[in-house]
């Protein structure tokens, strides 16, 4: 490993200034350098979903899609799981296709509380195919391994196997952040999307820690729908499948990328006046795209809406399934200190496509993009920060990576 490598992951690379909350120093010896390369950390069971950390914590947590959580110390895959839900543990997790344990974030003050928060599908419970957020809690006996049984806090019912969403994420404001695709099958069937009252297609946002009369969570009052006129965890809509999404940690920009239809990925970037009720267009429009007009008419059935244009937002950058995108692997902002060169850039990738992308706002809400040369890993399942704002990828064949840069 070079000496950079081994300084920033191991000794103690940190967030940006702006985080100091985080507890973490920064990084001892800073790279100079823009040119991006992946090395390999490590590797775990089947696809890894993503890799994270709690706040102000070293050790990196890589969710496998069978069901389990493990973690890496210094680089060193533990022996045992965090956390196993998988059904080989008689946990309630149904893995296959796009289904599994799919999403994990820590509670802002997991250092007091101990709670982390999973989403994943499941088929238990006589209730059909449900996707799940659940909360669950660390052993006080041990920093390595949680409580085996979680609480189920959300479950949506849903009607096919493809089309889960499954990030969370806890933004700035505290609150848990949670994508669900639109239900499944093609074309939105169901036209869930751009229904109100549905929680399929969206950006749900909820409060954990004040729970409402009869549920484990509570309503932001600043939700669009929180006083009525839809569901009232509802916080962004017109989505298919927004497999990942991701907070700039300094700015609060919402980076979501939207699995397309037939031709279009779309990656989408809110700006934190512009998130509250925003709406992505799906299933009227792919991309910039009319189902009613477009050739393939988004593969829908059935009566289509008509051509309104009217409050959607339209997507950044567009990228075409004719250049072999076909599920965009929206990525992070890179906050960390190890790399000065790269700050500020937001990295992101395609299942398909594979490759790397950087893209920064600029101030009239277009992106400045650039396609990087090199070789990168194959079929990413996310890239993602840990606590010190470091950028690790993981893929669909379990391999873990960390994104340097250097001359």
């Amino acid at each position: 490993m070079r000496r950079f490598a081994l300084i920033c992951l191991v000794v103690a690379c940190g967030g940006s200034k702006n985080d100091e909350p985080q507890g973490l120093p920064t990084c001892e010896a800073p790279v100079a350098g823009s040119t991006v390369t992946m090395r390999k950390v490590g590797s775990v069971v089947g696809g890894a979903m993503i890799a994270t950390s709690p706040p102000a914590d070293l050790r990196l947590f890589v969710v496998e899609q069978r069901g389990a959580i493990r973690i890496f110390n210094a680089e060193a895959l533990l022996p045992d799981p965090f956390l196993d839900l998988s059904a080989d543990n008689n946990g309630p997790v149904l893995e296959g296709g796009e289904q599994g344990l799919l999403g994990l974030a820590f509670h802002p003050k997991y250092a007091t509380t101990g709670q982390f928060f999973v989403y994943y599908t499941t088929n238990r419970g006589g209730m059909g195919l449900r996707d799940v957020v659940a909360r669950c809690q660390v052993s006080a006996a041990d920093p390595n391994k949680a409580e085996s049984a979680c609480t189920e806090i959300l479950s949506i019912a849903d009607f096919a196997g493809n089309h889960n969403g499954g990030m969370i994420e806890f933004g700035k404001d505290g609150l848990l952040y949670i994508g669900t695709g639109d239900g499944g099958g093609g074309g939105d069937p169901q036209r869930t999307a751009q229904n109100k009252d549905s929680l399929l297609g969206k950006i749900l946002r909820i409060d954990v820690d004040a729970k409402a009369a009869g549920k484990e969570y509570g309503i932001p009052t600043g939700n669009p729908f929180a006083s009525g006129g839809g569901a009232p965890e509802v916080f962004i809509l017109g989505l298919r499948n927004p497999w990942r999404f991701s907070f700039d940690r300094e700015t609060g920009d919402l980076w979501i990328g939207d699995v397309g239809q037939g031709q279009i990925e779309e990656m989408t970037v809110l700006r934190p006046a512009q998130q509250k009720g925003a709406n992505l267009g799906w299933s009227i429009f792919e991309g910039n795209g009319c189902c009613l007009t477009q050739g393939d008419k988004c593969t829908q059935s059935g009566t289509q809406a008509p051509c309104d244009m009217t409050n959607l937002i339209f997507p950044q950058d567009s990228r075409t399934h004719g250049d072999g995108w076909i599920s965009i692997i929206t990525g992070q902002t890179y906050r960390g200190t190890c790399y000065p060169d790269i700050v500020g850039w937001h990295f992101y990738s395609d299942y398909g496509k594979g490759g790397l992308v950087k893209a920064r706002l600029k101030p009239d809400d277009t992106l400045e993009i650039v396609n990087l040369t090199g070789t990168f890993p194959a079929n990413p399942a996310s890239l993602h920060e840990d606590a010190r704002g470091e950028l690790f990828m993981t893929t669909v064949t379990g391999d873990v990576w960390h994104l340097e840069a250097g001359p």
